[in-house]
């Protein structure tokens, strides 16, 4: 349903081809979405077909491949109306397979458990400057609604409650006690 929702709202604003879509999400959304390259084009190819989006030309430049260029439809609108009203109604539940590998962890050696949790704080903290980073980057530019650092922060909120919550499992497994 996201890649849905992400290709209808950009649609929204004008008409798009699926390069310029990905790149969009690449440049603007690849911090807290994860829509794969090759999915944009399979929904944009299920939302053609369901009239939601219609393709208005082909381009083609130079010896480059042509591509196709989609707008929204009136029907297109509706549809995205109701995903977005839908994503505000649910509260998501995450499952992570990292708490599976926690709830065996005691199969593996305490210390290849203490190793594991320190590199996980390392990938933490890596994320976290990243995203402020990209957060910095993005809030810098006139032409990104300032929306989005309340989306960026929600994020990084995560994140950092994932780093202190790791963190302390690691503690805990540096004294001797489980993880």
């Amino acid at each position: 349903m996201s890649t849905r929702l992400v290709i209808l709202g950009l649609l929204r604003e004008r008409p798009l081809y699926g390069y310029e879509i990905k790149h969009i999400i690449e440049d603007h959304m690849g911090d807290w979405t994860n829509i794969a390259f090759g999915s944009i084009y399979f929904a944009l190819r299920k939302l053609s077909e369901e009239g939601f989006v219609e393709k208005i030309a082909t381009e083609q430049e130079g010896g480059r491949p042509s591509r196709s260029v989609y707008q929204i439809t009136e029907t297109g609108r509706a549809e995205f109306a109701r995903l977005l009203r839908e994503v505000w109604s649910e509260v998501e539940r995450h499952y992570f397979t990292f708490d599976i590998g926690l709830f065996f962890s005691t199969a593996l050696p305490v210390e290849e458990r203490v190793e594991h949790l320190r590199d996980r704080v390392r990938q933490l903290e890596e994320i976290i400057q990243h995203v402020r980073a990209h957060m910095a980057e993005q809030l810098a530019d006139v032409h990104v609604p300032r929306l989005a650092r309340a989306v960026f922060e929600h994020s990084l909120v995560h994140f950092q409650a994932e780093l202190d919550w790791t963190s302390g499992l690691l503690e805990a497994a540096e004294q001797g006690g489980d993880p």
